[in-house]
């Protein structure tokens, strides 16, 4: 067993207050996400992906950001992977941003929608070959033999697709995560952290600030 009562660090680069704040939840998430790229973290789009079963059983795994805008923040998957098969049973999800090298976390809580699957097409079209192809041969959460059975797929199907075009599975895209929630933390010290909270509120956000 590990003690870790020791492991103790203070934060203290910098606060976050309501007042200065932008309005707009996704135009503070741009900002604050800009700042995690200027900053040269690895992987500032990085993410915990949280989902539910049915019955209220929770996963998380780490997934990438791929695009963000007003409408939300979208992801790629292969739709039978767990993950997928949580999401029809139960589309919502929460998303988790850590960058510690600035003392920051985001939380965003919401609906889960599938793209369109034009813009599945685009990304994957987008990916490096080998990319594409392990999205054709990898049965996602699925067990299987050992790796071995894994690296024959991918050389079976480089070789069925060898000379041509690469199209998207339709097990394979998409999905949107269309916030209700986004909170933003600032690590303060003392454990006196800031959180601003934006819920959706029709149009509009309306912006609190919640106890650490």
């Amino acid at each position: 067993m590990a003690d870790l009562h020791s492991f103790r660090k203070e934060y203290q680069l910098r606060s976050l207050d309501e007042k200065d704040v932008h309005p707009d939840a996704m135009v503070q998430f741009h900002q604050w996400f800009q700042e995690a790229i200027n900053s040269e973290i690895i992987e500032p789009n990085a993410m915990a992906l949280a989902t539910c079963s049915k019955e209220g059983i929770p996963s998380n795994r780490m997934v990438l950001l791929k695009e963000y805008h007003v409408e939300g923040f979208t992801f790629f998957t292969n739709y039978n992977s767990q993950k997928g098969k949580e999401l029809l049973e139960n589309p919502h999800a929460s998303l988790l941003f850590f960058w510690k090298e600035l003392e920051r976390q985001i939380r965003i809580t919401g609906n889960v929608e599938k793209i369109k699957p034009a813009l599945s097409d685009q990304y994957f079209n987008n990916r490096p070959v080998k990319s594409r192809i392990g999205a054709w041969a990898s049965p996602q959460s699925h067990a299987i033999p050992n790796r071995e059975y894994l690296e024959k797929l991918q050389l079976d199907f480089m070789q069925l697709f060898d000379g041509t075009k690469l199209q998207r599975p339709e097990y394979w895209g998409g999905y949107i995560v269309k916030p209700s929630k986004i909170e933003f933390w600032q690590g303060r010290e003392s454990r006196l952290h800031d959180r601003i909270v934006y819920s959706r509120m029709e149009n509009n956000w309306r912006i609190e600030r919640l106890a650490p």
